[in-house]
């Protein structure tokens, strides 16, 4: 039997948005397979966050929700990020790891960005970058709470480097546009064991959950191409 697909979205969206809207839940089921969407607190479905203590280790909350056999699963962003530092720490509990829109950004802090990101989402000032700006819009739907998301992005994110991701023993699909961010993808490719890697022309990182083309390559690695 094939095994449930866990997904995780990114920053200041929700598995409905990222995971819903674009069809990814529908065609998985299309297919057969189990999906266990999760939402990041603050977002979605999932409870707020009073301060940043709230949120404690962020990582094994994510894995609590789990299925207790292994899983394939599909990260977006931040999920992405997660997903890979629960694999590097958790082997066990993956099959297959489809993860897009991260890259070079996984292996650098940039304190600057991350102030005015923080900044946008949180409302405390106009972004004028189209990423903060971006994110501002994202932060203002109906299903994210800001207070939350403030207090998430104050909690400092596991280290991530090569050493680390070497631990990470499934098959991996790295998905990134060639106008992301968080580009380009060498730095995270040649890291991890076992890689597959799959660009996407002409797309930016806030497009990259509904591309045709992330859609139909994450489907194909996780043999979930809908009959």
């Amino acid at each position: 039997m094939a095994p449930p697909v866990v997904l995780l979205h990114g920053l200041a969206t929700s598995s409905a948005r990222t995971w819903g809207e674009t069809g990814w839940l529908d065609l998985l089921a299309d297919a057969g397979r189990q999906t266990v969407p999760i939402d990041l607190p603050g977002h979605g479905e999932a409870p707020r966050l009073g301060d940043p203590g709230d949120v404690g280790d962020l990582e094994h909350a994510v894995l609590a929700e789990f299925p207790e056999e292994p899983v394939d699963a599909i990260g977006f962003s931040l999920g992405a990020r997660i997903l890979l530092t629960i694999a590097a720490d958790h082997p066990d509990r993956f099959k297959r790891l489809v993860v897009a829109g991260v890259g070079r950004n996984l292996f650098e802090q940039d304190a600057e960005r991350g102030r005015r990101i923080a900044a946008a989402i949180g409302g405390t000032e106009d972004p004028e970058d189209p990423e903060a700006r971006h994110f501002h819009a994202l932060a203002e739907a109906p299903d994210i709470d800001r207070a939350s998301l403030a207090a998430l992005m104050k909690v400092p994110r596991p280290h991530l480097d090569a050493a680390v991701l070497g631990r990470v023993t499934c098959p991996v699909l790295v998905v990134l546009g060639d106008a992301d961010f968080a580009g380009p993808a060498d730095p995270l490719v040649d890291a991890l064991p076992q890689v597959t890697f799959c660009g996407l022309r002409g797309v930016d990182h806030f497009a990259t959950p509904k591309s045709f083309e992330f859609i139909d390559a994450g489907l194909a690695f996780l043999d979930a191409v809908p009959v």
